[in-house]
C-alpha cells in the first residue's frame, strides 16, 4: 500500500501509515521564527513545489533545562519549530471527521509536540477524530514582554495552527466546522486564553480546559520579570538586545532567573511563592481580559465547554521538592498566608483535622489549578451558558503509589499512551488493566464531546454542581471538593500584579 499523500494549502506531504492511522509529522504551519521574525507575530508560511516526506516531527523550541527538557535541543540549528503533526483515521477529503487539537502543557517554558505521551495515533484510531499536535515558541521566545514585540507570541502561534487547521484539514479527513481544543496545565491556561481572545474567534467549536493554571500576568510584572532575563545576560529587555543572542542559549537566562526568584518575591507576589516566571499576559490587545472575565461577559458563548481538574494537583510538585510528608508548620503558614483568600483562617476552619502536609497539599492545588478551572465553568454559568466538569480521582499506582490522582496523570489516560513517556512512570507496570479500562473511559468521553458536545454526563449548575469522577469505579456526583469551593466561592482570579515597591 502506498504512503498516504495529501495536498495542503503550502504544498503536497507524504506521510506514513502507523496501526491504521495516516500519521503526518512536521508540517509547517508558520514561517521559523528566526531572524529578521524573532519575536515576531507567526507569519504564514511559504508554499513548497513536489512532495515534502512529513514522517518525523520538526525541531522543537528553545526550551528551559526543567525534567532535561533543554537536552532534547542540544544539536539543533533549525529554527523551524512551529510545525503540526496530524493523525487521521480516513485521510479522504470527504470524511468529515471531527478534529481534536491538542495543546501541550509545560508551564509555558517547557512543551513540545514530538513526545511519546502526545502521539495522537490511538486516540484518533479508536475514537474516529483527526487528532492534531503543534509547536509553539515558549520561554522568553513567546512569553517574555519585551519592548518592540507582539504580547503572547506563544498564544498568537496557536491562533496560527488553529488558522492552518481551519485551511487545510478538510484535506487530511476532517471537519473545519468540528474542531475541538483541548488541553493540560499551561496547555489548559492556553485554551482558556483562547477562549477569551478576538483573534481566536470562529476557529474552534468545542474546547476542553484540562488543570488550568489561574495565573495571568499583568504588562508591568511581565515587563519586570523580562528585565530580570535580560539582566542575565547584561541587556536590555528589547527585541533590538535580544535578538542577538542565540535561540537555544536565551532560556538558560530564564532558568537563572528561576532558580533564584525568591529574591524578587515583595515585587512579582504569588508569581515568586509559586515560582512561575511566564504566563500569558493581559496585555488589553491579543488578550484584552482574563478568561474568567470574558465567559462571564459572554464571550465564546457559542463554544461548547468541558473543565475539570485532578484531585492531588500539587502532590507532584510536592514530591519533586522533596517534601512529600516533610512540610513543616511554619510552610504550610506561609503557603497559606500567601495564596489562600483571607489568609490561613477559612483553611483551618474547613479543615480542622488538617495537618501541614494536607493544608500545604489543599492551598497550592486550589490556587493554581482546582479553583481556576471549577470557575471557568462558573463563569461560562453566569452568563447563562453550559459547561460539564469532572475530577480525575483514580490514585496513581506508580512510583509506590505517593502522588495520588496527581498533576499530569490525566494526559497518559486521555492519549491512550500508557507505557510510553514520562507519564507513564505515574501509571507504572502493575496496574496497566486498570488504566487500560480507565483509560478507554476517558477517550470515549472526550471523543463523544468532540463529536457531539456532550461527554455523557449532565452539565454543571450552581444548585446540583454535577460533576463527573474519573476512577476505577466512576461516577456522577456534587462536586466532592465542596470545602475548597466555598472558601473561594467569592475570589475573582484577578490579573497578577507587579508590587511596585
Amino acid at each position: 500500500m502506498p504512503q498516504p499523500e495529501v495536498r495542503a494549502a503550502g504544498g503536497t506531504v507524504r506521510g506514513s501509515r502507523e496501526a491504521g492511522v495516516a500519521v503526518f509529522r512536521g508540517i509547517p504551519f508558520a514561517e521559523p521564527p528566526v531572524g529578521a521574525l524573532r519575536f515576531a507575530a507567526p507569519r504564514p508560511v511559504r508554499g513548497w513545489d513536489g512532495v515534502r516526506e512529513a514522517v518525523t516531527y520538526g525541531p522543537p523550541p528553545p526550551q528551559a533545562g526543567a525534567f532535561g527538557m533543554d537536552a532534547l535541543t542540544q544539536g539543533t540549528t533549525s529554527g523551524d519549530w512551529l510545525t503540526i503533526n496530524v493523525f487521521s483515521p480516513d485521510p479522504g477529503a470527504g470524511a468529515g471527521l471531527p478534529v481534536m487539537v491538542w495543546i501541550q502543557g509545560g508551564a509555558y517554558a517547557i512543551g513540545m509536540s514530538g513526545l511519546p505521551e502526545y502521539d495522537g495515533g490511538r486516540l484518533a484510531r479508536d475514537g474516529g477524530v483527526v487528532v492534531v499536535t503543534f509547536n509553539y515558541r515558549v520561554g522568553i521566545e513567546g512569553f517574555a514582554q519585551l519592548e518592540g514585540a507582539p504580547a503572547n507570541r506563544g498564544l498568537l502561534d496557536q491562533v496560527a495552527a488553529l488558522e492552518w487547521v481551519r485551511d487545510n484539514i478538510r484535506a487530511f479527513g476532517g471537519d473545519p466546522g468540528r474542531v475541538t481544543v483541548f488541553g493540560q496545565s499551561a496547555g489548559g491556561g492556553s485554551v482558556a486564553a483562547l477562549l477569551a481572545m478576538p483573534r481566536a474567534a470562529g476557529l474552534f467549536r468545542r474546547a476542553v480546559a484540562q488543570s488550568v493554571p489561574g495565573t495571568f500576568f499583568s504588562p508591568a510584572l511581565a515587563a519586570d520579570i523580562a528585565t530580570a532575563f535580560a539582566a542575565e545576560l547584561k541587556l536590555r529587555p528589547t527585541v533590538a538586545d535580544l535578538s542577538t543572542v542565540d535561540p537555544f542559549r536565551l532560556p538558560a537566562a530564564g532558568d537563572a532567573v528561576t532558580a533564584k526568584i525568591g529574591q524578587w518575591s515583595a515585587r512579582w507576589g504569588q508569581a515568586a511563592h509559586r515560582t512561575i516566571p511566564f504566563s500569558p499576559v493581559v496585555d488589553g490587545e491579543v488578550l484584552p481580559v482574563t478568561p474568567w472575565q470574558a465567559l462571564a461577559d459572554g464571550a465564546a458563548r457559542d463554544i461548547d465547554l468541558l473543565v475539570g481538574h485532578t484531585r492531588d494537583e500539587q502532590r507532584l510538585f510536592t514530591a519533586l521538592d522533596g517534601l512529600l510528608g516533610q512540610v513543616t508548620a511554619e510552610q504550610a503558614a506561609t503557603a497559606l498566608e500567601a495564596l489562600a483568600p483571607d489568609g490561613a483562617r477559612r483553611y483551618r476552619d474547613g479543615f480542622p483535622a488538617a495537618g501541614p502536609d494536607e493544608l500545604y497539599e489543599l492551598v497550592n492545588s486550589d490556587w493554581l489549578f482546582r479553583m481556576p478551572t471549577l470557575h471557568l465553568a462558573h463563569a461560562r454559568i453566569a452568563a447563562g451558558g453550559r459547561a460539564h466538569v469532572y475530577e480525575l480521582t483514580w490514585p496513581a499506582p506508580g512510583m509506590g503509589g505517593v502522588l495520588g490522582a496527581c498533576h499530569g496523570l490525566d494526559v497518559p489516560l486521555v492519549f491512550g499512551n500508557l507505557s510510553s513517556g514520562q507519564p507513564a512512570l505515574l501509571i507504572g507496570d502493575d496496574a496497566l488493566t486498570e488504566a487500560e479500562a480507565l483509560s478507554t473511559h476517558l477517550r470515549a468521553a472526550w471523543t463523544t464531546f468532540a463529536t457531539h458536545g456532550n461527554p455523557g454526563w449532565p452539565a454543571y449548575d450552581a444548585h446540583q454542581r454535577l460533576t463527573h469522577l474519573f476512577d476505577t469505579r466512576s461516577t456522577v456526583t456534587a462536586y466532592p471538593e465542596d470545602t475548597s469551593r466555598l472558601i473561594w466561592q467569592d475570589q475573582d482570579f484577578t490579573i497578577l500584579p507587579l508590587n511596585d515597591r
